[in-house]
């Protein structure tokens, strides 16, 4: 692997002892730095003018409350069957790696503090140098309880050696001090789950990690890359995740000298074979969860298509069609006389009334308007994920950027029934607000916690876009397609505003068992909440591109090909059910 040097150059004249001089000049550098630091760091230039600083901890804004009793939501410590874990957010730095000229940017290698006696490190920790540190890597311990009453294997293992994935002694001219990757080597029946970084380029101790058997673990794959240079660098999380998924993810790493993973990873996560989910939180926890977490939502100044409750859509006037049928039918407040179960087969969907009433729905109703919550198991029960759904009557047009030109269209875009949400991550650990996923059109992003904006407490912002509804964590101008040709979406803080640690109701729950959360009929409408809708788009664009000057006329065409396809038509759109993160993980 080649690296860029930083080129010194030659002295136009001898200075006795100036050898001595930057012996004794860089070993005291290195030892103030150490000193600094806590770690090792690797630094491109063999004199910064100034060294960054570490990571600082970060804190959500206002303490955890008491969280209602309950079985074993936030006690600290999970059992897996075989295996109790808990997650150890403190850390010792090892070693930096600082990119030239960007203080910011790199990572900082960790190994996991104060772990309580009995509990076995599983691997080491990594994150990028440009946020706050906020991580864990779960430990664990051997319980000796056999789900299964099988007689197997200690539970965990020492590994019976280690291999060197990656060091710095091949670029020792470039560097302050050395650092070491090791991949532990399993005992057979075993895997591991994470890498060890060391100062030192002999080989760790067998009591640094343990090894998990291997009926005990799931496949795992490369999530966020950290690092790109000098090496590759990976967070990981399970293959099979969702709602029914048994991945517990680790926290630890996976590096390798080149940008693609590879295959199958040499490196595991754990499996939750506890069925009882012991650690979700119960019903009376999970109103606390949402009354002290529960983000306001904020939509656009200029939006003309708000939310509603459901209630009140179907109160004033939204009517049931049926295919073959050209009336529609008057659906009761509580959706129950709309068809339940089966799949999206075309034969019924909603729609809005002809009259003057139409106007009226469109704009929905913000007085009514709540979030319609999903709670849910998430990595294999260390997590909760609540989902929570916002519904608008209508979707309005979009606006084409085009250029430094925005261009509102006139139909293409809208369609009935706009079902939008956002997903609360909570640890099972803490109770802590771990993260929020924000739905954006046909995908979206997880934010993490110290990346958000907070209104009151510890109570997130969430930014709804005008007329399209997708969720951003800050205000300002996104876009889908490009910067030069794309479909803007713009979000702000407005005085229309839904409270959703007050406005909310809990339409389901599963793990919590039948009849624990009884979910309202209309929630089992699996077909669509509006007609389909063919825009003839190619006649709007085509006044748009008649519009332009000749000598523009031909690039503006070929750029049209990279529009979104939702410019092309709207099929209307499922309910939350019918969505496929219902029972997945999110689409991110």
């Amino acid at each position: 692997m080649q690296f860029a040097k930083t080129q010194t150059p030659k002295p136009k004249k001898k200075v006795v002892g100036f050898w001595w001089f930057r012996f004794f000049f860089f070993h005291s550098l290195k030892e103030r730095i150490i000193t600094m630091f806590g770690c090792k760091c690797f630094y491109w230039n063999s004199i910064p003018d100034s060294f960054p600083s570490q990571p600082k901890p970060f804190s959500l804004p206002s303490p955890l409350p008491q969280w209602p009793q309950g079985q074993g939501f936030a006690t600290g410590r999970i059992l897996f069957g075989e295996l109790e874990v808990l997650n150890i957010t403190k850390f010792e730095c090892v070693w930096s790696y600082f990119p030239p000229n960007e203080k910011t940017k790199g990572a900082t290698f960790y190994r996991p503090v104060d772990i309580p006696d009995g509990f076995f490190s599983l691997g080491h920790y990594c994150q990028p140098n440009d946020q706050p540190l906020r991580g864990f890597v779960v430990v664990a311990r051997d319980v000796g309880h056999n789900c299964r009453g099988e007689k197997h294997l200690p539970a965990l293992a020492k590994p019976v050696s280690y291999s060197l994935i990656w060091s710095t002694d091949d670029f020792r001219e470039e560097i302050l001090d050395g650092c070491y990757f090791w991949l532990p080597l399993a005992p057979e029946g075993y895997r591991a789950m994470g890498l060890v970084v060391s100062n030192d380029q002999d080989m760790p101790s067998l009591e640094a990690v343990r090894c998990v058997r291997d009926d005990l673990t799931e496949p795992c794959e490369t999530y966020s890359m950290i690092l790109k240079a000098p090496f590759c660098v990976w967070s990981t999380r399970p293959c099979d995740r969702g709602m029914f998924g048994k991945g517990v993810s680790v926290g630890t790493f996976f590096c390798s000298s080149h940008l693609s993973s590879g295959g199958k990873l040499n490196i595991a996560c754990l499996k939750n074979l506890d069925s009882t989910l012991q650690a979700m939180p119960n019903l009376d926890q999970i109103h606390a969860l949402i009354k002290h977490y529960g983000p306001t939502v904020s939509f656009h100044p200029e939006e003309k298509y708000l939310p509603s409750s459901v209630p009140w859509f179907f109160k004033n006037g939204a009517l049931l069609y049926k295919k073959g049928d050209r009336v529609g039918e008057a659906i009761d407040h509580n959706g129950s006389n709309l068809p339940n179960g089966g799949n999206n087969d075309g034969e019924y969907w909603i729609d809005l009334p002809d009259d003057d009433q139409r106007k009226c729905l469109k704009n929905g109703d913000l007085e009514s308007a709540e979030l319609y919550v999903h709670v849910k198991p998430a990595l294999g029960g260390t997590f909760t994920d609540i989902a929570m759904w916002v519904f608008c009557p209508f979707n309005g047009p979009v606006t084409l950027k085009l250029g430094l030109v925005n261009i509102p269209l006139n139909k293409i875009g809208q369609h009935v029934g706009d079902w939008e949400h956002f997903t609360l991550r909570v640890s099972n650990f803490s109770g802590e607000l771990w993260s929020i996923y924000f739905s954006q059109h046909s995908g979206g992003e997880w934010v993490d916690a110290y990346d958000l904006e907070y209104i009151e407490g510890n109570r997130a912002i969430i930014y709804s876009s005008k007329c399209g509804h997708a969720s951003f964590p800050h205000p300002g101008s996104y876009f889908q397609g490009s910067h030069v040709v794309g479909i803007r979406n713009d979000a702000g803080w407005s005085s229309h505003l839904v409270d959703s640690s007050v406005k909310y109701q809990i339409v389901a729950a599963e793990y919590l068992g039948e009849n624990s959360v009884i979910e309202p009929s209309w929630l089992q409408f699996m077909r669509e909440w509006g007609p389909t809708i063919v825009y003839n788009s190619k006649t709007e664009l085509d006044k748009i591109v008649g519009a332009l000057p000749i000598f523009l006329r031909f690039s503006v065409e070929n750029m049209f090909d990279k529009l979104p396809l939702e410019l092309y038509g709207e099929e209307g759109p499922t309910g939350p059910k019918e969505k496929n993160n219902w029972v997945g993980d999110e689409r991110c």
